[in-house]
């Protein structure tokens, strides 16, 4: 009778151990942060998917919400119990509040200081990007930018031309989150293979023809890609590594009208490289991008 009690304590024991509950304490799920653009969702091409004024606007706003949701199902389904979405596209009001998963949290709006990584510092096991695209300069990629389309011709990290899938990269990495997952074109899912990690899980939902063309699987193959890679993602989350760039850290911005960059060297932390281009080196990613917001605020309208 002894043995047998002596064999279930330490069954239960063992059991305890196994599902990180023990003495007490809880098991921590995994904690999985989501930045959401709406250029890399499947289907979208143009300004009338991509902008308020687009008669597709709605439609895409309802599949880059659907998008959103499937990595969700994919984390929830890896035991994630903490998941918080960056709305990050245009004014940072593009997914549906109504329609997202209410086991996410929301980030709306702007501006913020972590812009399109706004939430990460509140402790995350990975992050997710969806519906992103390639940098400005990118050959035949759908509508490759680098945060502005409308107002910079290049963006250099540490004197590397830059993504805003890198960017979002490094600001994860200063708190030591790896990006585990991007979703986009063939073109973007390639240059963050080359730039940030080639085994960040890449989920191509459309095969880009041009920078308003592409070749797009479905909406719902799209959804089911993306909950099937975020499941594959999260159930190796401890062989991926955050990405870390160098300290001091230097950003280059390449205006396409030089009056911004005129004005804007007239700050003293500021360096005019020639005529269109400016410098700014911070402490860190996190000034950098706080400088980022700044820069992006304001306007010439020239």
């Amino acid at each position: 009778m002894r043995r047998a009690i002596s064999k279930l304590a330490v069954a239960l024991v063992s059991l305890f151990v196994f599902t990180g509950i023990a003495f007490g304490q809880e098991r921590k799920g995994l904690r999985v942060f989501i930045s959401a653009d709406m250029e890399g969702v499947a289907g979208a091409v143009d300004a009338e998917q991509l902008l308020p004024t687009g008669m597709d606007y709605p439609l895409f706003r309802k599949l880059l919400t659907a998008e959103v949701n499937a990595a969700i199902e994919g984390a929830l389904a890896e035991g994630a119990d903490k998941i918080t979405v960056a709305d990050s596209h245009g004014e940072e009001l593009s997914i549906l509040p109504d329609e997202l998963n209410p086991k996410a949290r929301l980030v709306r709006s702007g501006p913020r200081p972590l812009g399109m990584m706004e939430g990460i510092d509140q402790g995350f096991d990975a992050a997710i990007l969806i519906g992103f695209h390639a940098s400005i300069n990118t050959p035949q990629a759908v509508r490759a930018h680098t945060l502005s389309s409308a107002r910079y011709f290049d963006v250099r990290l540490n004197g590397k031309h830059a993504s805003e899938a890198m960017l979002c990269a490094a600001i994860a990495g200063q708190f030591g989150v790896p990006v585990v997952l991007v979703s986009g074109d063939d073109k973007a899912i390639e240059e963050v293979h080359q730039t940030i990690d080639p085994g960040i899980e890449g989920v191509v939902v459309k095969r880009a023809l041009g920078y308003e063309s592409a070749e797009s699987v479905s909406p719902q193959v799209a959804q089911s890609m993306i909950r099937d890679g975020t499941e594959k993602a999260l159930a190796r989350v401890g062989t991926f590594h955050p990405y870390v760039v160098s300290k001091p850290t230097t950003i280059e911005v390449t205006f396409k009208s030089m009056i911004n960059a005129e004005i804007l060297a007239f700050l003293p932390y500021v360096t005019r490289e020639d005529g269109a281009t400016i410098r700014f080196t911070g402490k860190d990613i996190l000034e950098v991008e706080r400088f980022m917001q700044v820069v992006g605020s304001y306007d010439s309208n020239k």
